[in-house]
């Protein structure tokens, strides 16, 4: 009989609910949960942490989430993985082992570092991913640079014993694949022992599992998408995060806690398979080059599927980084006008506050303008409302927000509304955002060889 485990879906990222995951530890026969708390821009928001507090810069959620989790872990022995520790993984753990401490929960927990480039990034002046852009335009605004690790970090934490793993920025389907290559000891391929073909298309295996659980409730039935199909999915406010049971040489099954909500089945698995996918041939990771076009999907009904099938290619040489630079600033104000001609005093209401700014030659970038309900969701691709309707509606909502590279022009935006309470357009309401300014951070995407990261990943363990 071949070995299995099972591994479960934690966050999908900072702030996802947590409670699915208890689920799983209870009724879900989990051995492993891996927890994705870090979306494309999740460093930018921990950028601002890390600047008012230098003991914070990872996600927060991490530590009341281990505290309400850990006793079920505890008691079944399930294995925790997560990326929650941002820009500061040692921050993150030391936060951990102070509240197990306060409890008296003995725990070992490890922590990756290694993942923070800035040095790198500055000697090699990369240009942007993928509009070209000059390193140079951003070289003096920078404010963080991280590569993407793969499994191997997490895989030498669990060798070494670790109940509790946490990374920065780890790879999101890397956190799924090593307990994996651990468990089974499977090959990552080294200049000793080059990962062979067989070796790849379970790293691949291990990756896709990884793709299908990263993303939380939303491999379970969650955001799905299909017309009216949505509607069907049963009791998503209790709904169960997906896992998997996987086999030591890489088949899966994909399956849910009993007794929660949501749906796995064919439909909302494939969904998930593609999520995020610019070319399902090469999808890259650190750990392998993932050719979905060769996964096959098996429905096995009461929320089953099985996946097998997918093809591996050797790793690339380069690791992709995300790093952030000061983008200057942005105010954004929302108000509301009611019935009669709701639109066209929001349109005059916005052409005020246009020749407001022209007439106090405000320094912006850009302003945006968009009416939340109307045009907010699609942008230009929302047909608007015919001209009758448009008259009929019971009231509109206008968002304007600024753009500006000087934080006082950003600071003072909110001050060219309030006089429209009596001097503007009648029936106005629900002004919102009025001293609401906030610094922007751009991501600058980059690709680096991994021979000047890797080396310098570290693997701490501390004893809670």
């Amino acid at each position: 009989m071949k070995k299995s485990i099972r591994i479960g879906a934690g966050l999908g990222f900072y702030g996802d609910a947590w409670e699915p995951v208890l689920a799983s530890i209870e009724r879900g026969g989990v051995q492993y949960i891996a927890s994705d708390h870090l979306a494309e821009l999740t460093l930018a928001i921990l950028q601002k942490d890390l600047q008012r507090d230098v003991s914070l810069g990872y996600a927060r959620d991490v530590v009341p989430m281990l505290m309400r989790l850990w006793p079920a872990m505890a008691q079944r022995k399930v294995r925790f993985v997560c990326n929650a520790g941002g820009l500061n993984p040692a921050g993150a753990a030391a936060a951990v082992r102070d509240a197990f401490s306060a409890k008296g929960w003995t725990a070992r927990v490890a922590v990756v570092t290694g993942d923070e480039v800035m040095a790198q990034l500055s000697d090699l002046a990369p240009a942007h991913m993928f509009n070209g852009a000059p390193f140079d335009s951003v070289r003096e605004r920078m404010v963080f640079a991280n590569a993407y690790l793969g499994a191997r970090p997490i895989v030498s934490a669990l060798q070494q014993g670790a109940d509790i793993v946490i990374t920065g920025r780890v790879a999101d389907a890397a956190l799924f694949l090593a307990p994996l290559v651990h468990e089974f000891n499977w090959n990552l391929g080294d200049s000793a022992t080059a990962a062979t073909s067989a070796d790849l298309n379970r790293l691949a295996q291990g990756l896709a599992v990884g793709h299908l659980l990263e993303c939380s409730g939303q491999g379970s039935g969650g955001n799905f998408g299909s017309l009216d199909a949505w509607k069907a999915i049963p009791d998503l406010a209790h709904i169960g995060y997906p896992i998997a049971e996987v086999s030591e040489d890489g088949d899966a099954v994909i399956m849910k806690a009993p007794g929660t909500g949501g749906r796995i089945n064919f439909d909302t698995v494939r969904q998930q398979l593609l999520y995020e996918v610019h070319n399902p041939n090469r999808y890259v990771s650190p750990d392998v080059v993932l050719d979905l076009s060769t996964v096959q999907l098996k429905d096995l009904g009461q929320d089953r599927v099985r996946m097998t099938g997918a093809t591996g290619h050797p790793r690339t040489v380069q690791l992709k980084v995300v790093g952030g630079y000061r983008d200057g600033f942005k105010a954004e104000v929302t108000w509301g006008f009611s019935w009669p001609d709701a639109y066209d005093k929001a349109l005059a209401a916005v052409e005020m506050v246009k020749s407001q700014l022209a007439d106090k030659a405000v320094p912006h970038e850009a302003l945006f303008v968009e009416f939340p309900g109307l045009n907010s969701a699609h942008g230009a691709l929302a047909p608007m409302p015919d001209a009758a309707a448009l008259v009929d509606l019971n009231e509109v909502w206008v968002r304007m927000v600024l753009r500006t590279r000087d934080k006082k022009a950003a600071d003072g935006f909110g001050r060219l509304f309030p006089w429209m309470g009596l001097s503007g357009p009648a029936y106005t309401c629900g002004f919102h955002g009025l001293h609401n300014t906030s610094e922007l951070l751009g991501i600058w995407p980059a690709l680096i060889d991994r021979s000047l990261v890797e080396p310098n990943t570290r693997v701490e363990l501390l004893q809670t």
